[in-house]
């Protein structure tokens, strides 16, 4: 009843304004901006390999896999006003010291670096980013950046209906926001927190705003939520959303086990069983979703498989956290400090080397579930997803 009202609720406000929204040890670096030697020499390899395939794309961000990365996500901030059950511990986490962060000018400077070398694509990140003060001035300055073609921003959409408008703008032209109930009761529970009316107003006003599709992340977990996920293809019947429905995946302090973990092929019989005329949709190359949609329906689902099915082999990204380490994977717990060598004068090409050396050190693979849920790790909310 409360996932059909949520709904109702949603689809009132619109019609209102309708007729007025990889793993691996850490290899230390001999001297600052200088890589070991089998780095260099693997970094000459890669460029040999693109000299031979005529790859018009930086040998810097492309590993020994011949994988481009062509997608950076920066993560803004370390702090949330949630506290999300997969995300954060429940004693919360110990944050990075603001001087250890990357100031604004920082951020601006290896965004520059990287699309200059091809990355085309950067999603913003937190913790939640839309709680930093200078975020609309950052995608601001981000747009003006030659070369990138997509500024995007994962939120819990707490803060999004007051700010989309300004970010919009300013040149954001992708949001994701996280939602993983409809049941208000609930969503409590998830993030310990009250906030449920303010992220469907969030995304009332991207729908409002022309945002298509606007992406609705849901990370789906036994006992929990795996029961609304009728209710959630459902809204896209008449709503143009892409719910991404996303496994439940092991990180520090979220308490991961297998048996929370509700596999892509599950989730998509049970929904099959209601629309068997579920039709499956081309993928993009890199796409780390698997697209579906039913017939008639305005919007489409998504499942991210990224415990059953892995999509390494066409992974293109690279991430920053808010301290300013470049991590090549998600599930990885080898980084290195772009700040530190930042900070330490590094000249451009130096960057580039380090940032390459990282790149080429990136496994073919994760290790797998149930090895990564025995790995040293950072908790989401000091990744940045």
């Amino acid at each position: 009843m409360a996932a059909r009202s949520a709904f109702r609720m949603l689809r009132r406000v619109l019609k209102s304004s309708a007729r007025g929204c990889s793993s691996g040890a850490p290899v230390t670096q001999p001297r600052p901006g200088e890589p070991s030697r089998p780095a260099r020499e693997g970094l000459s390899m890669r460029l040999q390999f693109l000299q031979e395939h005529a790859a018009p794309f930086s040998a810097f961000l492309t590993d020994s896999f011949g994988r481009q990365h062509s997608y950076l996500r920066i993560s803004l901030t370390e702090k949330c006003n949630l506290r999300c059950r997969y995300c954060m511990p429940e004693e919360g986490v110990s944050l990075t010291p603001k001087a250890d962060l990357l100031t604004t000018q920082e951020i601006l400077t290896l965004a520059r670096l990287f699309v200059k070398e091809g990355v085309d694509k950067i999603r913003l990140t937190g913790g939640e980013p839309l709680i930093r003060p200078d975020v609309v001035d950052i995608v601001a300055q981000l747009h003006r950046l030659e070369g990138l073609r997509t500024i995007g921003v994962t939120t819990n959409g707490i803060n999004l209906a007051r700010l989309l408008p300004q970010l919009q703008q300013a040149g954001l032209n992708a949001v994701n926001i996280s939602l993983d109930t409809l049941v208000p009761a609930k969503f409590e529970f998830i993030v310990r927190r009250k906030g449920f009316h303010k992220v469907m107003e969030g995304i009332h006003r991207a729908i409002e705003l022309g945002y298509k599709p606007v992406k609705v992340n849901c990370v789906v977990m036994r006992g929990l939520n795996e029961d609304e996920l009728l209710d959630f293809v459902a809204l896209t019947e008449a709503l143009p959303l892409d719910v991404r429905f996303i496994e439940y995946m092991p990180f520090d302090g979220n308490k991961w086990n297998f048996r929370k973990m509700v596999s892509y092929k599950e989730m998509l019989d049970t929904i099959r069983q209601q629309w068997p005329g579920l039709e499956k949709l081309p993928e993009e190359d890199s796409s780390t979703a698997k697209a579906f949609k039913i017939p008639g329906f305005q919007g489409q689902i998504s499942f991210i498989t990224s415990m059953s099915e892995h999509f390494c082999g066409t992974c293109n990204r690279l991430r920053i956290t808010a301290d300013g380490n470049l991590k090549v994977c998600l599930f990885g717990n080898s980084e290195v400090s772009l700040r530190d060598h930042l900070r330490g004068g590094a000249s451009e090409e130096e960057l580039l080397r380090i940032i390459g050396a990282a790149v080429g050190r990136k496994k073919r693979q994760h290790a797998g579930m149930f090895n990564i849920a025995q790995m040293k790790n950072r908790p989401m909310i000091l990744i940045g997803g």
